[in-house]
């Protein structure tokens, strides 16, 4: 059995892809998804970039929501959950340590902006 992923968008115009994002956030996770997905990835390598483009599109977009959840579909269809609501917040400062970075980000500013 082959299985094949699809965005169908509100006029029932069907695009068959790789893979997609879409919604107000959709611009944001392309940034990470463009630059990162490789064809021959690993599930775990598909589900970190997955954490990361998800969590891109929702900390850097006010409309988005702040939770992630990543689910694997099967060639068989079926759906297994891997992630249920990590929060978006704690993803990005775990990001943001791991780049060298810390502190709630305004530490190296004059003490006037505060």
């Amino acid at each position: 059995m082959s299985s094949s992923l699809y965005y169908i968008d509100n006029d029932a115009t069907r695009l068959k892809g790789s893979l997609f994002a879409v919604g107000s956030g959709g611009t944001f996770a392309y940034g990470v998804l463009d630059t990162q997905y490789r064809y021959d990835m690993s599930l775990q390598e598909a589900v970190d970039l997955g954490i990361r483009a998800i969590a891109s599109a929702t900390f850097k977009d006010s409309a988005s929501g702040g939770v992630v959840r990543i689910y694997h579909v099967t060639n068989t269809g079926r759906w297994d959950l891997i992630h249920d609501a990590i929060d978006v917040s704690e993803l990005h400062y775990q990001f943001e340590q791991k780049k060298g970075h810390t502190g709630a980000g305004g530490e190296n500013l004059p003490k006037r902006y505060f």
